[in-house]
């Protein structure tokens, strides 16, 4: 057996020192490597803050957020701002994981996995692209909802703006038909289009009459449930709604998308049609989608959108009822939130904050 002599401890002492050194190398390089490697997150933060009352940059000209024309108008005073919210990372654009290590840390900032905002497949661009049209069906469907609360009458028609593959309506209905009655009722609104449906019942054959390249004709089709566990009629349809308005209420407002402006475009466009200044020059803001019946509906950003609203200087804040969960604990110190579900409501809200009214008697959203 041959036998070697042990190292000398000053010579053991370099080579442990060596290897720990390599190790925290490694390590250190290997944390790098993690921190810089795409995240399957986005960032969302506050955004811009728009006065729907007042005006904006347009290619270098200074023009009111809502122009109406056609119309008489009043003047307005004080604030209706909408909230927006700036979205970091993307699934072609992804953030890496510095990125959201930090903002983690961030109160001003939450982190969502990305499947959360882009659906499986969806690129920046197709995003964009459904954004802008979200914003666009929202314009419309503010100036909607506030003719509606006004009493202004107004035509619309509900139109098929996709039809689901494998759905009743697959080869019954096409893109661009217009559904005039469902079961023998008249529809002009998308509500009214899911009410005769509903009204209609599972597996009953259901008639329609519509309008196709200027031919009305009826079609027959037969609603199934929506899904196992939900028995909701439903044809396979996603409705479209064009508007015939009085007058032209037009909306300029660059690079924002999505439909959670809704309730304040529909404020501010009640506010310009009716004398007096709705919010007796206080500083309102708020977000929220709207229907043209006037529901108001939940958003994403809630949070970041308290937040934005802090900074500019609001002192009161419309949220959707829906989004009361996420409002709860995160009410930025100075500001005072109201929960509403109609644009009724919150008019009502807006009116007494005007009028120097008392506002106790309105929701809050609480635990």
């Amino acid at each position: 057996m041959t036998l070697f002599p042990a190292a000398p401890p000053q010579e053991r002492s370099t080579r442990g020192q060596l290897v720990g050194q390599v190790l925290i190398l490694a390590a250190v390089l290997a944390t790098l490597l993690l921190a810089i490697s795409p995240s399957p997150y986005v960032v969302e933060r506050p955004g811009p803050v728009y006065d729907t009352l007042g005006t904006t940059d347009v290619d270098g000209d200074e023009v009111p957020v809502i122009d109406i024309s056609g119309a008489e108008t009043y003047p307005t005073d004080g604030r209706l701002d909408l909230l927006t919210v700036y979205l970091d990372g993307s699934p072609d654009h992804p953030l890496d994981w510095f990125d959201v290590i930090a903002a983690w840390f961030d109160p001003r900032k939450a982190v969502l996995p990305v499947e959360s905002v882009f659906p499986a497949g969806q690129t920046q661009e197709e995003s964009d692209a459904q954004s802008a049209l979200d914003m666009q069906q929202s314009q419309q469907t503010a100036t909607a909802a506030a003719l509606t609360e006004l009493g202004i009458d107004f035509d619309s028609v509900v139109t098929v703006g996709a039809v689901s593959e494998g759905a009743p309506a697959d080869g019954v209905l096409e893109e661009g038909d217009e559904l005039l009655t469902v079961g023998g009722t008249a529809v002009s609104t998308d509500a009214g289009l899911r009410a005769a449906v509903q009204a209609g019942g599972v597996g009953e054959p259901l008639e329609l009459g519509i309008r196709r390249d200027g031919v009305e004709q009826a079609v027959t089709l037969v609603p199934v449930e929506r899904s196992a566990g939900d028995p909701t009629p439903i044809i396979g349809v996603v409705p479209a709604i064009e508007y015939d308005f009085p007058f032209d209420v037009d909306i300029r407002l660059q690079d924002v998308g999505g439909p959670s402006a809704g309730m304040m475009f529909a404020l501010a466009i009640a506010d310009k049609l009716t004398p007096g200044a709705i919010t007796g020059g206080e500083h309102v803001a708020g977000t929220g989608t709207i229907a043209a019946d006037g529901a108001v509906g939940a958003i994403g950003g809630i949070r970041q959108k308290m937040i934005g609203a802090r900074d500019a200087g609001a002192d009161w804040f419309l949220a959707p009822e829906a989004n009361c969960d996420a409002v709860v604990g995160h009410i930025p110190d100075g500001l005072t939130v109201f929960a509403v579900s109609t644009l009724a409501e919150a008019t009502d809200v807006v009116t007494a904050i005007g009028d120097g009214a008392s506002t106790a008697g309105f929701a809050g959203c609480s635990p």
